[in-house]
């Protein structure tokens, strides 16, 4: 590399930081300035997720559709989970969960749906009601037995938060592209995973009783995940993003489903009531989609 394209390399790389750092932190004369750009910085700060390329169906040499769960109490994934308590953080900084959640209320993400086969279209109100409970305490009950009027203090509200979130199912195709000549991913989906509303606060909640909250079609979503920003442990600085963050499979993940001949079951369904080997058969599944790139450069 000569002088100049060194050069230049400086250059992008203090442009970029100056992009990413946190906004106006040491020339802010109040805290309200804090997070303020001047017009030169929105104006140089035009990023966007970086674009997927066009894959026509005739370079996809091999592909394979899999399903996998984000155990959220990884110590790799919490900056999928945290921040939890959005009172006491900046608006800038939240969970994924609640990127996802802000970004369907607001309309930027309208692509949700029921499965993860992206058929039934979900509304705003239908996914609430699948966050929250309302119940008539006992006392309630029998003041209305009574032919009485209730107040709130007899009405329990149980409010599912981004503390619930379990973990994330993520859907994605592995494919071969010849062009390239090497194997990518490609993130189809995402879906929170929590505690079913109805029943929380009766007991401990087993892996088999967590639902699906909703699954939102990760390409339609991914301008809102690069604007959110992920705190970064080595440089706070050069924070990360969501979008940067799932692309590049900076997690780590078990897969519960591929698609397959019986109707695309879990691995769960045909080895039942072994946790271990259930373990065993999804770093099978995962090794031999690994090998898939190895297996086509060999004659």
């Amino acid at each position: 590399m000569n002088w100049r394209g060194f050069l230049v390399v400086c250059v992008v790389v203090l442009a970029t930081n100056s992009i990413y750092a946190q906004a106006n932190l040491l020339n802010a004369k109040i805290p309200e300035e804090i997070g303020m750009k001047t017009a030169e910085q929105l104006a140089a700060d035009n990023d966007g997720p970086l674009p997927y390329g066009y894959i026509d169906d005739r370079d996809i040499l091999w592909s394979k559709v899999v399903w996998e769960y984000i155990d959220l109490n990884e110590k790799i994934n919490l900056p999928f989970y945290y921040p939890i308590d959005t009172n006491n953080i900046s608006s800038s900084r939240r969970s994924l969960y609640d990127t996802l959640l802000r970004g369907i209320k607001s309309g930027e993400i309208a692509d949700v749906y029921d499965d993860s086969y992206f058929e039934n279209k979900l509304t705003f109100k239908e996914i609430q009601a699948r966050l929250s409970r309302v119940d008539t305490s006992d006392a309630g009950i029998e003041l209305l037995n009574a032919g009485e009027e209730i107040t709130d203090e007899y009405v329990d509200r149980v409010d599912l938060t981004a503390g619930d979130i379990a973990g994330l199912k993520i859907k994605g195709v592995w494919y071969f592209d010849k062009r390239q000549g090497e194997l990518k991913y490609r993130l189809l989906g995402i879906a929170p995973v929590a505690p079913d509303v109805n029943f929380m606060g009766m007991g401990e909640t087993s892996m088999d009783e967590l639902v699906e909250l909703f699954w939102v079609w990760y390409p339609g979503a991914r301008e809102v995940t690069h604007a959110m920003k992920v705190f970064n442990n080595k440089n706070s600085a050069f924070p990360l993003s969501y979008d940067h963050l799932l692309n590049a499979r900076r997690f780590v993940a078990s897969i519960y489903r591929e698609e397959n001949i019986y109707g695309n079951r879990d691995v769960a369904e045909y080895i039942k009531g072994n946790a271990l080997f259930q373990v065993l058969e999804a770093d099978r599944l995962k090794e031999d989609i690994r090998n898939k790139e190895l297996d086509m450069w060999n004659y």
